[in-house]
């Protein structure tokens, strides 16, 4: 079976994650290779005051994971996400593939240049103009 790439956004106790910070990355990332998924991006993203109350949580810490995995393992993922005590809620989608280099690569802080095709002709354009002599 193939493996596809997955983003999975959760909503961590803001509390939990402010006690053991380096303990709630590592079981997120646990709960992911246990599964059998490799973990390409695992990163805090912001804590911000929740739009409404979930569970008595007024702030969350909002992290991100970005994962390769089969699609058949993801249930297990989502269980183990349901009993993981620092997880508020979360969400996995499946990333389209021609999405997955622009999206870890800002993920990982990396700047890209997306080439249009307008930028190549208006190159060769310059180029063609260029007297040589």
């Amino acid at each position: 079976m193939s493996k596809n790439t997955y983003e999975t956004l959760l909503i961590l106790d803001s509390n939990h994650y402010a006690r053991d910070p380096g303990g709630v990355s590592k079981q997120v990332s646990d709960i992911l290779t246990e599964a059998g998924g490799e973990v390409l991006v695992n990163r805090l993203w912001m804590e911000q005051k929740l739009a409404y109350p979930i569970d008595k949580h007024q702030k969350g810490t909002y992290w991100l994971a970005y994962y390769e995995i089969e699609g058949v393992k993801i249930p297990t993922i989502d269980r183990a996400l349901h009993l993981a005590e620092p997880v508020i809620r979360h969400l996995t989608v499946k990333l389209e593939p021609r999405v997955i280099e622009p999206i870890l690569a800002n993920a990982r802080g990396e700047s890209i240049k997306m080439s249009t095709p307008t930028d190549s002709n208006t190159e060769e354009q310059a180029d063609a103009g260029k007297v040589t002599g």
